[in-house]
């Protein structure tokens, strides 16, 4: 039996108390020979879900493993990630998706959650096995082609209509691949056309979004919107809410921290899809975020081996690491300006991720009789990011060099630490 106790900790609320685990659960009393932790100075968040992780294995363990990956989410405040489809082999079958489950658990640091592609090889054309991925042992309820837009209607509103008998949700990456094409890498504005770059337009999104809501509102069944970037994407969600269209979206941390004026060296770290967008999106977010538009901060922590990105920038694989400074980043753009209070964190990073990807024994409170899966954060430390200390294999870490909160000092799932700094 592991046993411990938190002595003096804070909650997101303010309370402080002496929190008590004990064989996986949050008890009344400390247990007989319980290690004492001294909390002075520490608050303790509920372990934050990521629904958009790239774990790449199987198929490219060069650039990460579900157990580097592992390492790097519980380092990250993380106790559950949810693994994207976009494997090599895809994650379009039964056997697959427990394949990554079974990863998951022997690596044993966070809950593994998969994620089933919706069409056969993310191919868009023939839909992969929804209803055997939700009854095998995986019990996948999310399915995502993430990194390609299903852009057939007709299928998308099959795949709605498949999913809703189990309460699945369908989760979209939304880019017109006619408004935004295998070209298209930079925002398109100023910056785009100075530096010579495909434009990737705010309303490839949008109109995406706007389908998809109108496809979810006819079905009754859910949708979920994948890294939310744009000003114009937010007011569809935003209409769609109003609508009591069943929608939920995510924002990345990138998004709210970074923008287009990091890719005037070319530096391939900072491509990423969708990219990097201009102030007033950036606001935007931060504003959806802030007042629920956006339910969730989903990492799309995407790893990549230095042969993936050291390339012309237009020819280099986008994306970005995420997880270790995800809680760092909404503290720096969230907390401290005073858009969220802990409180707000512990939702949007806990509570309603674990909703929207139905994990019943994540993001729940801590309190007595709930799993103890949590996080210990000391929210005024600061640090500079080193991308070399990174617990993933892969290095592309946009937030290199720079000063960001530190907070992170233990994780524990299920009562056992996962890390500890």
């Amino acid at each position: 039996m592991t046993a411990t106790t938190l002595r003096g900790v804070t909650l997101p609320d303010g309370t402080s108390l002496d929190l008590h685990l004990s064989d996986g659960f949050i008890v009344d009393d400390a247990p007989s020979g319980a290690t004492v932790v001294d909390c002075d100075g520490l608050m303790a968040l509920p372990g934050l879900v990521d629904v958009h992780t790239h774990l790449r294995e199987p198929g490219r363990e060069d650039a990460e493993t579900v157990l580097s990956g592992s390492r790097a989410a519980a380092r990250g405040g993380f106790t559950a990630v949810c693994a994207m489809a976009n494997t090599q082999p895809v994650t379009d079958t039964a056997e697959k998706a427990e394949h990554i489950l079974e990863l998951g658990q022997k690596a044993g640091l966070v809950d593994v959650v998969v994620i089933g592609a919706i069409s056969k090889g993310l191919q868009g054309e023939e839909l992969a096995e929804l209803g055997l991925m939700n009854r095998s042992r995986a019990g996948v309820t999310m399915f995502s082609d993430d990194g390609m837009c299903l852009m057939n209607p007709q299928l998308m509103r099959r795949a709605l209509e498949w999913v809703k008998p189990f309460g699945g949700v369908i989760a979209q990456h939304s880019q017109d691949s006619f408004l935004a094409g295998p070209g298209a890498c930079c925002h398109e504005g100023e910056i785009s056309g100075r530096l010579g770059l495909g434009g990737w337009p705010p309303v490839a999104e949008s109109t995406i979004i706007a389908r998809d809501a109108m496809l979810a509102e006819a079905t009754g069944s859910r949708l979920h919107v994948c890294h939310i970037s744009t000003a114009e994407g937010v007011e569809v969600v935003r209409w769609a809410k109003a609508r009591g269209i069943n929608v939920t979206a995510e924002v990345t941390p990138h998004h709210l921290l970074l923008g287009t004026e990091e890719l005037m060296g070319y530096d391939t770290t900072f491509k990423v899809n969708p990219p990097l967008r201009t102030s007033e999106h950036i606001e935007a977010v931060r504003e959806a975020l802030a007042d629920g538009t956006i339910d969730v901060v989903g990492t799309d922590h995407a790893p990549h081996a230095a042969q993936d990105k050291d390339h012309a920038f237009v020819d280099a694989r986008p994306g970005m690491l995420g997880l270790e400074q995800a809680l760092s980043v909404v503290i720096e753009t969230m907390v401290k300006p005073g858009r969220l209070d802990w409180a707000g964190v512990a939702d949007r990073m806990s509570h309603a991720p674990a909703k929207v990807a139905s994990l019943k024994n994540q993001g729940r409170p801590l309190t007595v009789g709930e799993p103890a899966n949590l996080v210990l954060i000391d929210p005024e430390r600061m640090g500079t990011v080193d991308k070399e200390a990174s617990a993933s294999i892969s290095r592309n870490n946009p937030y290199h060099g720079r000063s960001l909160p530190d907070p992170v000092e233990a994780t524990y799932l299920r009562g056992v630490e996962t890390y500890r700094r």
